[in-house]
């Protein structure tokens, strides 16, 4: 006899995972069996009807949406937010300690910044000169200099950032986010991808893995046209809707003869979306409504920081209208080569001021603006790339990967603001004070959206998935 998929009629409360698992049926196989639960532990269905309805947090949150800001490559920590007065003194010298053995390539002498750094603001925080327009910000932030990954490559360095994995395919983290708490607009999606040209890593980046295939990213790469084929100039809205429930009536006696198929079942969900999209997604990404003073808030009237400014404004605009997470990638192929770029191998004087430039207004334009409109306190900004670069010279004028120990920053949503947290050594190699994983900062964020990291799984393939799987640690020294 065919089993009802749990999430379909979920009991109210258990005394173990076992325990519902069993009382529900073992003939699921490898099916998914999931459950959210509460600050009590209670388990909350997931309505298949509408799986991205919003859902109460497990405890009272601090943030409500989050803004990921991802530079893909790997910043140079040492040339940006993690001054290093010894590394510039004894530029040129060997480095004074033995590296780790994970090594990409050989790199030379220890390479001082070749950029000056100052203090800012009432905290005193020093930022690079390359970011003279973040550095008007540094009050709101909290920038982490103790940063650690796992992996050397950028390939599983950036699935471990986005995923909390690096090597197979799993959840993102804005899929967990939607599937731990739905979305508060359910007339657009609840995770979307900013990002004109994709980085080399492509959809797993955002993919929903295992989890039903409604949590995934919704990616525009095209900020003129950012919904392909969003209106339907063949016929009505009304006769559309005819269309679709009858559509859905086929599809989901279809999906009557098969025990679970969330891929049709996202795709019904997705044809629903879609429908109710071309009413509001229209409005929601027309930046050009935005006031001359916002877009030059964000550099739109400059052609160096138009479109990362665009992009910036665009996910304000998201979040603004209830969508759970945007993720705003700034990642194209460098003139030097076809490296990602924030991969300055080589180059580094040339081409990390242009990376800086193309996106230190649109940064503290997103801040400022979100800060002006009382939504920065419930919106959690995050900086940063996979890892951060060598404080040793690649090529006389490049750094290579450095995952030992960079930066990155948040703002808004219930970190401190005004806080430099943690710290390399004296030449910017190995965190040596308050050391933050990746795995620690996936479990921050998770808090800050009222959700325990450690609660928050999905049950594939015979075990509990979790996005730090068995590790990480609140940092709670940043928590406002």
């Amino acid at each position: 006899m065919k089993q009802n998929h749990p999430l379909h009629n979920l009991p109210p409360a258990y005394s173990s995972r076992r325990e519902m698992f069993q009382q529900c049926g073992t003939g699921f196989g490898m099916l998914a069996l999931a459950s959210l639960f509460s600050e009590e532990g209670q388990a909350q269905a997931i309505n298949p009807a509408q799986p991205l309805a919003p859902r109460a947090p497990m405890f009272l949150p601090k943030a409500k949406r989050v803004i990921f800001l991802f530079m893909s490559g790997g910043p140079s920590h040492v040339d940006t937010f993690d001054p290093k007065p010894l590394l510039a003194r004894d530029n040129g010298k060997p480095l004074p300690f033995e590296k780790p053995k994970l090594e990409r390539t050989k790199t030379g002498a220890l390479f001082g910044s070749p950029f000056k750094f100052s203090k800012h603001g009432q905290s005193g925080a020093e930022v690079s000169e390359l970011f003279p327009h973040l550095a008007t910000c540094v009050d709101d932030m909290c920038i982490i200099r103790s940063m650690v990954a796992d992996n050397i490559n950028h390939n599983g360095a950036c699935l471990q950032m986005n995923t909390g994995e690096q090597a197979f395919s799993r959840p993102s983290l804005g899929s967990w986010l939607t599937y731990g708490l739905g979305t508060e607009n359910q007339n657009l999606p609840g995770f979307m991808v900013i990002s004109p040209s994709q980085p080399a890593q492509g959809a797993p980046l955002w993919s929903s893995s295992f989890l039903p295939a409604v949590y995934q990213g919704t990616l525009v790469n095209d900020l003129k046209n950012p919904i392909a084929n969003l209106h339907n100039a063949q016929i009505s809205r009304e006769r559309q809707r005819k269309q679709l429930d009858t559509l859905r009536q086929l599809n989901e006696i279809h999906l009557k003869q098969r025990q679970e198929d969330n891929q049709l079942a996202a795709r019904i969900s997705s044809f629903e979306l879609a429908y109710r999209m071309q009413v509001e997604a229209p409005e929601a990404f027309d930046t050009g409504s935005e006031s001359a003073e916002t877009k030059k808030l964000y550099g739109m009237d400059d052609k160096v920081t138009e479109t990362f400014g665009t992009q910036c404004l665009m996910a304000r605009r998201l979040v603004e209208r209830g969508v759970r997470m945007v993720q705003v990638y700034h990642t194209a192929t460098s003139k030097r080569s076809s490296c990602q770029l924030w991969d300055q191998h080589g180059g580094l004087r040339e081409e990390l001021p242009a990376n800086c430039a193309s996106t230190d207004k649109p940064l503290a334009g997103l801040l400022k603006d979100l800060k002006a409109r009382d939504m920065l306190k419930d919106t959690l900004v995050i900086w940063g790339g996979e890892f951060g670069r060598t404080p040793t010279a690649e090529n006389g004028n490049g750094r290579e990967h450095h995952p030992f120990g960079f930066t990155m920053w948040m703002a808004g949503g219930g970190v401190k603001s005004g806080l430099v947290y943690g710290a390399t050594d004296d030449y910017g190699w190995h965190s040596v004070e308050n050391r933050v994983h990746v795995h620690d900062l996936h479990a921050t964020i998770l808090h800050l959206m009222g959700i325990d990291h450690t609660k928050l799984t999905y049950f594939y393939g015979g075990r509990n998935y979790r996005l730090t799987d068995v590790y990480g640690n609140i940092v709670k020294d940043i928590l406002a």
